[in-house]
Protein backbone atom coordinates (compact mmCIF):
# COMPACT_ATOMS: atom_id res chain seq x y z
CA UNK A 1 0.00 0.00 0.00
CA UNK A 2 1.17 3.61 -0.86
CA UNK A 3 2.32 6.16 1.74
CA UNK A 4 3.07 9.82 1.95
CA UNK A 5 5.79 10.98 2.94
CA UNK A 6 4.48 11.35 6.35
CA UNK A 7 3.37 7.86 6.92
CA UNK A 8 6.89 6.78 5.60
CA UNK A 9 8.47 8.27 8.47
CA UNK A 10 5.63 7.38 11.13
CA UNK A 11 6.30 3.45 9.31
CA UNK A 12 10.42 3.86 10.26
CA UNK A 13 9.84 4.99 14.00
CA UNK A 14 7.04 2.33 14.43
CA UNK A 15 9.79 0.13 12.84
CA UNK A 16 12.32 1.16 15.04
CA UNK A 17 14.56 2.12 11.89
CA UNK A 18 18.20 3.53 12.58
CA UNK A 19 19.01 4.05 9.20
CA UNK A 20 17.60 5.08 5.76
CA UNK A 21 19.03 3.21 2.81
CA UNK A 22 18.53 5.39 -0.49
CA UNK A 23 18.72 3.19 -3.37
CA UNK A 24 18.67 4.24 -7.08
CA UNK A 25 19.83 2.40 -10.68
CA UNK A 26 22.47 2.87 -13.18
CA UNK A 27 22.02 2.71 -16.82
CA UNK A 28 23.01 -0.79 -17.24
CA UNK A 29 20.72 -2.08 -14.65
CA UNK A 30 22.56 -2.52 -10.97
CA UNK A 31 21.69 -0.54 -7.71
CA UNK A 32 23.84 1.93 -6.21
CA UNK A 33 23.12 3.01 -2.91
CA UNK A 34 24.08 5.36 0.45
CA UNK A 35 22.82 5.93 4.08
CA UNK A 36 21.66 8.35 6.32
CA UNK A 37 20.70 8.16 10.25
CA UNK A 38 16.78 7.75 10.38
CA UNK A 39 16.59 11.23 12.49
CA UNK A 40 17.79 12.92 9.50
CA UNK A 41 15.31 11.74 7.15
CA UNK A 42 11.87 14.62 7.19
CA UNK A 43 9.52 15.31 4.71
CA UNK A 44 11.29 17.89 2.79
CA UNK A 45 14.04 15.15 1.19
CA UNK A 46 10.69 13.55 -0.52
CA UNK A 47 9.91 17.20 -2.46
CA UNK A 48 13.90 18.64 -2.79
CA UNK A 49 15.49 15.35 -2.69
CA UNK A 50 19.42 14.56 -1.50
CA UNK A 51 22.70 15.52 -3.60
CA UNK A 52 24.93 12.82 -5.53
CA UNK A 53 27.43 12.32 -7.75
CA UNK A 54 26.30 11.86 -11.24
CA UNK A 55 29.42 11.83 -12.59
CA UNK A 56 30.76 8.92 -11.21
CA UNK A 57 27.47 6.33 -12.29
CA UNK A 58 27.37 4.72 -15.38
CA UNK A 59 26.11 5.97 -18.36
CA UNK A 60 24.78 9.79 -16.49
CA UNK A 61 26.60 12.99 -16.29
CA UNK A 62 29.29 14.49 -16.99
CA UNK A 63 31.72 15.39 -14.95
CA UNK A 64 31.10 19.19 -15.78
CA UNK A 65 27.19 18.96 -14.71
CA UNK A 66 27.44 16.02 -12.17
CA UNK A 67 25.33 17.54 -9.41
CA UNK A 68 21.72 15.33 -9.06
CA UNK A 69 19.18 14.86 -6.76
CA UNK A 70 17.70 11.55 -5.49
CA UNK A 71 13.73 11.95 -4.62
CA UNK A 72 12.80 8.53 -2.66
CA UNK A 73 9.44 7.37 -3.85
CA UNK A 74 7.42 6.77 -0.80
CA UNK A 75 5.49 3.89 -2.47
CA UNK A 76 8.60 1.96 -2.48
CA UNK A 77 8.89 2.07 1.75
CA UNK A 78 10.03 -1.27 3.67
CA UNK A 79 12.18 -2.25 5.84
CA UNK A 80 15.62 -3.65 4.52
CA UNK A 81 15.37 -7.64 5.26
CA UNK A 82 19.44 -7.84 4.75
CA UNK A 83 20.82 -5.14 7.13
CA UNK A 84 21.38 -6.18 10.87
CA UNK A 85 20.42 -3.44 11.93
CA UNK A 86 16.85 -1.70 11.59
CA UNK A 87 17.08 0.00 7.81
CA UNK A 88 14.10 1.58 5.95
CA UNK A 89 14.79 0.91 2.43
CA UNK A 90 13.55 3.52 -0.34
CA UNK A 91 13.77 3.36 -4.10
CA UNK A 92 14.49 7.17 -5.63
CA UNK A 93 14.15 8.90 -8.33
CA UNK A 94 16.57 10.94 -10.27
CA UNK A 95 15.76 14.73 -10.77
CA UNK A 96 17.99 17.59 -11.88
CA UNK A 97 18.80 20.12 -9.03
CA UNK A 98 18.38 22.95 -11.33
CA UNK A 99 15.34 22.04 -12.84
CA UNK A 100 14.07 19.43 -10.33
CA UNK A 101 12.90 18.22 -13.69
CA UNK A 102 13.09 14.38 -13.86
CA UNK A 103 16.41 12.70 -15.68
CA UNK A 104 16.18 11.66 -19.05
CA UNK A 105 18.50 8.82 -18.66
CA UNK A 106 16.91 7.65 -15.09
CA UNK A 107 15.78 4.10 -16.28
CA UNK A 108 12.67 4.59 -13.35
CA UNK A 109 11.67 7.27 -15.25
CA UNK A 110 11.57 5.77 -18.75
CA UNK A 111 8.90 3.19 -17.17
CA UNK A 112 7.33 5.43 -15.45
CA UNK A 113 6.80 7.28 -19.05
CA UNK A 114 6.07 4.01 -20.44
CA UNK A 115 3.21 3.47 -18.26
CA UNK A 116 1.97 6.82 -18.76
CA UNK A 117 2.09 6.39 -22.27
CA UNK A 118 -0.03 3.36 -22.42
CA UNK A 119 -2.88 5.34 -20.60
CA UNK A 120 -2.52 8.12 -23.33
CA UNK A 121 -3.38 5.49 -25.88
CA UNK A 122 -6.46 4.97 -24.23
CA UNK A 123 -6.18 1.28 -25.05
CA UNK A 124 -5.82 0.33 -20.93
CA UNK A 125 -4.97 1.88 -17.87
CA UNK A 126 -2.30 -0.54 -15.93
CA UNK A 127 -0.29 -3.53 -17.62
CA UNK A 128 0.79 -6.11 -15.78
CA UNK A 129 4.10 -8.02 -15.68
CA UNK A 130 5.63 -11.52 -14.02
CA UNK A 131 9.06 -12.11 -14.75
CA UNK A 132 11.08 -15.29 -14.13
CA UNK A 133 14.34 -14.64 -13.42
CA UNK A 134 16.52 -17.46 -13.14
CA UNK A 135 19.99 -17.54 -11.74
CA UNK A 136 22.96 -19.56 -10.53
CA UNK A 137 23.67 -20.37 -6.65
CA UNK A 138 27.79 -21.17 -6.89
CA UNK A 139 30.28 -22.13 -4.06
CA UNK A 140 33.28 -20.83 -5.90
CA UNK A 141 33.74 -18.63 -8.69
CA UNK A 142 37.59 -17.16 -9.61
CA UNK A 143 38.33 -15.17 -12.64
CA UNK A 144 40.39 -12.70 -14.11
CA UNK A 145 41.96 -10.66 -17.37
CA UNK A 146 45.30 -9.68 -17.95
CA UNK A 147 47.76 -8.72 -20.65
CA UNK A 148 48.69 -12.45 -20.09
CA UNK A 149 46.06 -14.25 -19.08
CA UNK A 150 42.70 -14.45 -18.70
CA UNK A 151 40.32 -17.36 -17.16
CA UNK A 152 37.45 -18.13 -15.06
CA UNK A 153 36.56 -20.76 -12.84
CA UNK A 154 33.25 -21.80 -11.80
CA UNK A 155 32.17 -24.84 -9.29
CA UNK A 156 29.50 -25.68 -7.36
CA UNK A 157 28.84 -28.74 -4.78
CA UNK A 158 25.98 -29.83 -7.25
CA UNK A 159 27.93 -30.06 -10.88
CA UNK A 160 27.65 -33.09 -12.45
CA UNK A 161 31.47 -33.05 -13.17
CA UNK A 162 32.15 -33.30 -8.76
CA UNK A 163 30.55 -36.62 -9.39
CA UNK A 164 34.63 -38.28 -9.17
CA UNK A 165 35.68 -35.98 -6.15
CA UNK A 166 36.90 -36.70 -3.37
CA UNK A 167 34.41 -35.15 -0.63
CA UNK A 168 35.34 -37.38 2.61
CA UNK A 169 32.38 -38.92 1.61
CA UNK A 170 31.36 -37.72 -1.69
CA UNK A 171 27.26 -38.64 -1.55
CA UNK A 172 26.52 -38.29 -5.03
CA UNK A 173 23.12 -36.70 -5.66
CA UNK A 174 24.60 -34.19 -8.30
CA UNK A 175 22.30 -33.30 -11.18
CA UNK A 176 23.33 -34.13 -15.14
CA UNK A 177 23.38 -31.50 -17.41
CA UNK A 178 19.85 -30.75 -18.43
CA UNK A 179 18.21 -32.65 -15.37
CA UNK A 180 17.87 -30.43 -12.81
CA UNK A 181 14.38 -29.33 -13.06
CA UNK A 182 12.07 -30.43 -9.97
CA UNK A 183 14.35 -32.84 -8.60
CA UNK A 184 13.49 -33.40 -4.52
CA UNK A 185 16.50 -33.28 -2.23
CA UNK A 186 18.71 -34.70 -1.53
CA UNK A 187 19.27 -34.45 -5.24
CA UNK A 188 18.36 -30.59 -4.68
CA UNK A 189 20.75 -29.48 -2.23
CA UNK A 190 19.61 -25.46 -2.40
CA UNK A 191 16.15 -26.28 -1.04
CA UNK A 192 16.35 -24.75 2.16
CA UNK A 193 18.38 -21.54 0.70
CA UNK A 194 15.96 -21.00 -1.78
CA UNK A 195 13.28 -20.82 1.08
CA UNK A 196 15.24 -18.63 3.30
CA UNK A 197 15.54 -15.81 0.30
CA UNK A 198 12.20 -16.34 -0.46
CA UNK A 199 11.08 -15.47 3.15
CA UNK A 200 13.36 -12.45 2.92
CA UNK A 201 11.80 -11.69 -0.27
CA UNK A 202 8.14 -11.92 1.46
CA UNK A 203 9.39 -9.75 4.12
CA UNK A 204 10.75 -7.31 1.56
CA UNK A 205 7.04 -7.06 -0.08
CA UNK A 206 7.73 -9.40 -2.94
CA UNK A 207 5.25 -11.75 -3.66
CA UNK A 208 6.70 -14.86 -4.61
CA UNK A 209 4.76 -17.70 -6.21
CA UNK A 210 6.71 -20.57 -6.30
CA UNK A 211 10.91 -21.43 -5.88
CA UNK A 212 12.37 -24.59 -7.57
CA UNK A 213 15.64 -26.09 -9.01
CA UNK A 214 15.97 -25.22 -13.01
CA UNK A 215 17.36 -27.46 -16.03
CA UNK A 216 21.14 -26.74 -15.16
CA UNK A 217 23.47 -28.84 -13.00
CA UNK A 218 25.52 -27.01 -10.88
CA UNK A 219 22.45 -24.73 -8.57
CA UNK A 220 20.27 -23.05 -11.18
CA UNK A 221 17.33 -21.76 -9.42
CA UNK A 222 14.19 -20.02 -10.37
CA UNK A 223 11.83 -17.74 -8.68
CA UNK A 224 8.70 -16.81 -10.03
CA UNK A 225 7.00 -13.39 -8.80
CA UNK A 226 3.32 -12.68 -8.51
CA UNK A 227 2.41 -10.03 -11.61
CA UNK A 228 2.43 -6.74 -10.93
CA UNK A 229 2.42 -3.53 -12.75
CA UNK A 230 5.27 -2.24 -14.85
CA UNK A 231 7.32 0.09 -12.59
CA UNK A 232 6.55 -2.00 -9.52
CA UNK A 233 7.45 -5.12 -11.14
CA UNK A 234 11.12 -3.86 -12.20
CA UNK A 235 11.64 -2.28 -8.81
CA UNK A 236 11.09 -6.00 -7.11
CA UNK A 237 13.29 -7.78 -9.62
CA UNK A 238 16.43 -5.13 -8.33
CA UNK A 239 15.16 -6.18 -4.64
CA UNK A 240 15.03 -9.89 -5.61
CA UNK A 241 18.54 -9.73 -7.51
CA UNK A 242 19.87 -8.17 -4.14
CA UNK A 243 18.09 -10.13 -1.43
CA UNK A 244 19.72 -13.51 -3.09
CA UNK A 245 22.74 -12.53 -3.54
CA UNK A 246 23.10 -11.12 -0.23
CA UNK A 247 21.18 -14.18 1.23
CA UNK A 248 23.78 -16.48 -0.17
CA UNK A 249 26.85 -14.88 0.98
CA UNK A 250 25.47 -15.24 4.35
CA UNK A 251 25.53 -18.78 3.55
CA UNK A 252 29.14 -18.86 2.09
CA UNK A 253 27.94 -18.68 -1.47
CA UNK A 254 27.68 -16.66 -4.62
CA UNK A 255 24.36 -15.53 -6.83
CA UNK A 256 25.17 -14.43 -10.69
CA UNK A 257 22.24 -13.75 -12.90
CA UNK A 258 24.54 -13.97 -15.89
CA UNK A 259 22.43 -15.85 -18.47
CA UNK A 260 25.41 -18.24 -19.52
CA UNK A 261 28.22 -19.04 -17.11
CA UNK A 262 28.24 -22.55 -17.96
CA UNK A 263 29.14 -24.31 -20.77
CA UNK A 264 27.31 -27.01 -22.37
CA UNK A 265 23.95 -26.67 -20.14
CA UNK A 266 21.20 -24.42 -20.21
CA UNK A 267 21.27 -20.70 -19.58
CA UNK A 268 19.03 -18.61 -17.36
CA UNK A 269 16.53 -16.46 -18.84
CA UNK A 270 14.08 -14.35 -17.70
CA UNK A 271 10.74 -14.88 -19.45
CA UNK A 272 8.19 -12.06 -19.26
CA UNK A 273 4.63 -12.13 -18.90
CA UNK A 274 2.58 -9.33 -19.45
CA UNK A 275 -1.60 -7.85 -20.20
CA UNK A 276 -2.80 -4.95 -20.40
CA UNK A 277 -6.18 -3.94 -18.39
CA UNK A 278 -8.56 -1.28 -19.03
CA UNK A 279 -10.59 -1.49 -15.37
CA UNK A 280 -11.86 -5.24 -14.48
CA UNK A 281 -11.29 -5.73 -18.17
CA UNK A 282 -8.18 -7.74 -20.08
CA UNK A 283 -7.70 -6.10 -22.88
CA UNK A 284 -5.40 -9.45 -24.28
CA UNK A 285 -8.93 -11.94 -23.80
CA UNK A 286 -11.06 -12.50 -26.06
CA UNK A 287 -13.05 -16.29 -25.20
CA UNK A 288 -13.99 -16.26 -29.11
CA UNK A 289 -10.98 -14.94 -30.17
CA UNK A 290 -9.51 -17.34 -33.20
CA UNK A 291 -6.22 -18.35 -31.24
CA UNK A 292 -5.72 -19.14 -27.62
CA UNK A 293 -8.69 -16.97 -26.63
CA UNK A 294 -6.55 -13.62 -27.55
CA UNK A 295 -8.18 -10.57 -28.35
CA UNK A 296 -6.92 -8.88 -31.73
CA UNK A 297 -5.60 -5.93 -29.19
CA UNK A 298 -3.19 -9.10 -28.22
CA UNK A 299 -2.42 -10.76 -31.35
CA UNK A 300 -1.27 -6.89 -32.81
CA UNK A 301 0.85 -6.57 -29.39
CA UNK A 302 2.21 -9.87 -30.62
CA UNK A 303 2.75 -8.44 -33.75
CA UNK A 304 4.66 -5.75 -32.80
CA UNK A 305 7.39 -7.96 -30.23
CA UNK A 306 8.29 -10.06 -33.28
CA UNK A 307 8.52 -7.08 -35.66
CA UNK A 308 10.45 -5.49 -33.05
CA UNK A 309 12.16 -8.08 -31.63
CA UNK A 310 15.95 -7.73 -32.94
CA UNK A 311 16.05 -3.58 -31.25
CA UNK A 312 14.03 -4.76 -27.98
CA UNK A 313 16.83 -7.22 -27.91
CA UNK A 314 19.17 -4.40 -27.01
CA UNK A 315 17.50 -3.74 -23.76
CA UNK A 316 16.37 -7.02 -23.21
CA UNK A 317 19.29 -9.22 -23.51
CA UNK A 318 21.81 -6.77 -23.37
CA UNK A 319 25.62 -8.41 -22.95
CA UNK A 320 27.97 -10.62 -25.32
CA UNK A 321 27.26 -13.10 -22.68
CA UNK A 322 23.28 -13.00 -23.32
CA UNK A 323 23.88 -14.63 -27.07
CA UNK A 324 25.56 -17.46 -25.82
CA UNK A 325 22.32 -18.16 -24.52
CA UNK A 326 20.32 -17.84 -26.98
CA UNK A 327 21.39 -20.46 -29.19
CA UNK A 328 19.59 -23.96 -29.93
CA UNK A 329 19.50 -26.98 -28.11
CA UNK A 330 19.02 -25.61 -24.81
CA UNK A 331 15.76 -24.83 -24.70
CA UNK A 332 16.07 -21.24 -25.42
CA UNK A 333 13.44 -19.10 -27.43
CA UNK A 334 15.11 -18.74 -30.90
CA UNK A 335 12.63 -18.48 -33.29
CA UNK A 336 10.22 -15.05 -34.01
CA UNK A 337 7.23 -17.09 -33.73
CA UNK A 338 4.49 -17.55 -31.29
CA UNK A 339 2.79 -20.81 -29.72
CA UNK A 340 0.17 -21.59 -27.50
CA UNK A 341 2.63 -24.28 -25.73
CA UNK A 342 5.73 -24.47 -27.42
CA UNK A 343 8.59 -23.37 -25.18
CA UNK A 344 11.12 -23.20 -28.41
CA UNK A 345 8.86 -19.81 -29.96
CA UNK A 346 9.90 -16.54 -28.64
CA UNK A 347 6.31 -15.34 -27.57
CA UNK A 348 4.01 -18.42 -25.82
CA UNK A 349 0.49 -18.17 -24.45
CA UNK A 350 0.39 -20.17 -21.18
CA UNK A 351 -2.52 -22.67 -21.28
CA UNK A 352 -2.50 -23.43 -17.64
CA UNK A 353 -5.77 -22.00 -17.20
CA UNK A 354 -8.29 -20.54 -19.59
CA UNK A 355 -9.55 -17.73 -16.92
CA UNK A 356 -9.65 -13.88 -18.46
CA UNK A 357 -7.49 -13.03 -14.98
CA UNK A 358 -4.78 -15.55 -16.46
CA UNK A 359 -4.48 -14.65 -20.37
CA UNK A 360 -1.28 -13.51 -20.80
CA UNK A 361 1.29 -13.67 -23.50
CA UNK A 362 5.23 -14.22 -22.63
CA UNK A 363 8.06 -13.08 -23.87
CA UNK A 364 11.12 -15.25 -23.84
CA UNK A 365 14.16 -14.37 -24.95
CA UNK A 366 14.89 -11.76 -22.10
CA UNK A 367 17.29 -12.69 -19.33
CA UNK A 368 17.88 -11.33 -16.00
CA UNK A 369 20.93 -9.35 -17.02
CA UNK A 370 18.90 -6.59 -18.57
CA UNK A 371 17.85 -3.36 -16.79
CA UNK A 372 14.40 -4.72 -16.22
CA UNK A 373 12.83 -0.66 -16.14
CA UNK A 374 14.21 -0.48 -19.66
CA UNK A 375 13.38 -4.06 -21.09
CA UNK A 376 9.86 -3.60 -19.36
CA UNK A 377 9.21 -0.23 -21.38
CA UNK A 378 10.82 -1.68 -24.85
CA UNK A 379 8.48 -4.66 -25.14
CA UNK A 380 5.58 -2.24 -23.71
CA UNK A 381 6.35 0.48 -26.46
CA UNK A 382 6.85 -2.61 -29.26
CA UNK A 383 3.80 -4.41 -28.56
CA UNK A 384 1.42 -1.12 -28.44
CA UNK A 385 3.22 0.00 -32.01
CA UNK A 386 1.92 -3.57 -33.06
CA UNK A 387 -1.55 -2.55 -31.83
CA UNK A 388 -1.46 1.21 -32.97
CA UNK A 389 -0.33 -0.19 -36.92
CA UNK A 390 -2.39 -3.17 -36.83
CA UNK A 391 0.69 -5.60 -37.43
CA UNK A 392 -0.60 -8.89 -37.39
CA UNK A 393 1.80 -11.74 -36.45
CA UNK A 394 0.88 -14.40 -38.72
CA UNK A 395 0.05 -17.72 -38.61
CA UNK A 396 0.92 -19.59 -35.30
CA UNK A 397 3.59 -22.43 -35.14
CA UNK A 398 2.17 -25.45 -33.29
CA UNK A 399 5.14 -27.23 -33.60
CA UNK A 400 8.66 -28.42 -32.76
CA UNK A 401 10.57 -25.25 -34.00
CA UNK A 402 14.02 -26.64 -33.34
CA UNK A 403 13.06 -29.82 -35.46
CA UNK A 404 11.55 -28.38 -39.02
CA UNK A 405 12.18 -29.78 -42.41
CA UNK A 406 15.04 -27.40 -44.37
CA UNK A 407 12.33 -25.75 -46.37
CA UNK A 408 10.26 -25.02 -43.63
CA UNK A 409 12.50 -23.63 -41.31
CA UNK A 410 14.42 -21.24 -43.77
CA UNK A 411 10.70 -19.33 -43.41
CA UNK A 412 11.02 -18.72 -39.62
CA UNK A 413 13.38 -15.57 -38.64
CA UNK A 414 15.60 -16.16 -35.68
CA UNK A 415 16.77 -14.05 -33.44
CA UNK A 416 20.18 -12.02 -34.00
CA UNK A 417 23.26 -13.47 -32.97
CA UNK A 418 24.59 -11.40 -31.36
CA UNK A 419 25.28 -8.24 -29.18
CA UNK A 420 26.78 -5.90 -31.74
CA UNK A 421 23.67 -7.14 -34.32
CA UNK A 422 20.92 -6.16 -31.80
CA UNK A 423 22.49 -2.82 -30.97
CA UNK A 424 22.55 -2.15 -34.72
CA UNK A 425 19.15 -3.09 -35.46
CA UNK A 426 18.23 -0.67 -32.19
CA UNK A 427 20.06 2.35 -34.40
CA UNK A 428 17.89 1.39 -37.18
CA UNK A 429 14.77 0.67 -35.57
CA UNK A 430 13.53 3.10 -32.25
CA UNK A 431 11.39 5.19 -33.76
CA UNK A 432 8.74 3.19 -31.96
CA UNK A 433 10.79 3.42 -28.32
CA UNK A 434 10.31 7.34 -28.85
CA UNK A 435 6.60 7.75 -29.16
CA UNK A 436 5.44 9.98 -26.24
CA UNK A 437 9.17 11.11 -25.36
CA UNK A 438 9.44 7.58 -23.75
CA UNK A 439 12.71 6.93 -24.96
CA UNK A 440 14.82 9.47 -25.92
CA UNK A 441 17.36 9.85 -28.18
CA UNK A 442 19.93 10.74 -25.70
CA UNK A 443 19.43 7.55 -23.79
CA UNK A 444 18.99 5.41 -27.02
CA UNK A 445 22.31 7.05 -28.19
CA UNK A 446 24.56 6.63 -24.70
CA UNK A 447 23.37 2.92 -24.40
CA UNK A 448 24.73 1.97 -27.99
CA UNK A 449 27.77 3.94 -27.57
CA UNK A 450 28.36 2.53 -23.61
CA UNK A 451 27.34 -1.20 -24.90
CA UNK A 452 29.91 -0.75 -27.88
CA UNK A 453 32.52 0.61 -26.28
CA UNK A 454 32.59 -1.14 -22.74
CA UNK A 455 31.17 -4.61 -24.12
CA UNK A 456 31.27 -5.30 -27.59
CA UNK A 457 34.85 -3.57 -28.63
CA UNK A 458 36.26 -4.80 -25.39
CA UNK A 459 35.55 -8.17 -25.87
CA UNK A 460 36.89 -7.96 -29.25
CA UNK A 461 39.98 -6.80 -27.94
CA UNK A 462 40.80 -9.94 -26.14
CA UNK A 463 41.82 -13.46 -26.72
CA UNK A 464 39.19 -16.30 -25.59
CA UNK A 465 40.53 -19.03 -24.01
CA UNK A 466 39.37 -21.56 -26.32
CA UNK A 467 41.15 -19.84 -29.13
CA UNK A 468 44.63 -21.53 -27.90
CA UNK A 469 42.59 -24.65 -27.57
CA UNK A 470 41.89 -24.46 -31.32
CA UNK A 471 44.77 -22.15 -32.87
CA UNK A 472 48.46 -22.43 -30.31
CA UNK A 473 49.75 -25.36 -32.53
CA UNK A 474 49.19 -23.88 -36.21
Amino acid sequence: MSMTPAQVLKYAQDHGAVMVDLKFVDLPGLWHHFSMPASKLDESAFEEGLGFDGSSIRGFQRIEESDMNLVPDPATAVMDPICERPTLSLICNVKDPVTLENYSRDPRYVAQKAEAYLRGTGLGDTSYWGPEAECFILDDVRFDQTANAGYYFIDSDEGIWNAGRDEKPNLGYKPRHKSGYFPVPPMDKQQDLRTEITLAMLQAGIDVEVHHHEVATAGQAEFDLRYDTLVRSADKILMYKYVAKNVAVKHGKTVTFMPKPMFGDNGSGMHTHQSIWKGERNVFYDPSGPYAQLSETAMYYIGGLLKHAASILAFAAPTTNSYRRLVPGYEAPVKLAYSQRNRSACVRIPLYSKSEKAKRIEFRPPDPSCNPYLAFSAMLMAGLDGVRNRIHPGEALDKDLYDLPPEEAALVESTPGSLRDVLMALEKDHAYLLEGDVFTPDLIEMWISWKMKNEVEAIDLRPHPYEFFLYFDI
